[in-house]
């Protein structure tokens, strides 16, 4: 076996346990959890602020196919999707199907 493959299934072995022992640190940690203490809203508000982050990032120094997009495009996608995310009680299935649409036929046709 190369050292390559030894390296890919070292990597693989050792986020299988990251994963898997966090989820499984979460099964059994899940009854004491109260979701309305100071520490999970902390969680989730770095959960946000990351994301937030994230899609800043995207929109203002895209990567790939995204560079053919005009920035103002990418504004509006953006905007658009977050006010359905809102509209649609936070459910993420909508406004990621949305942006791929929009961005699909706004660069197409723009």
């Amino acid at each position: 076996m190369s050292s390559l493959s030894s390296n890919i299934i070292l990597v693989i072995a050792v986020t299988s346990i990251a994963t898997y022992l966090s989820r499984s640190l979460g099964v059994l940690f899940s009854e004491r959890i109260d979701e309305n203490s100071k520490i999970f809203r902390l969680f989730d508000c770095i959960a946000y602020s990351t994301l937030a982050a994230l899609i800043s990032k995207v929109v203002v120094f895209p990567a790939g196919d995204l560079v053919e997009a005009n920035i103002f495009i990418r504004l509006l996608v953006v905007f658009l999707c977050v006010s359905v995310f809102l509209v649609a009680k936070r459910n993420l299935v909508y406004p990621t199907v949305l942006s791929a649409i929009l961005l699909t036929v706004l660069i197409k046709f723009l």
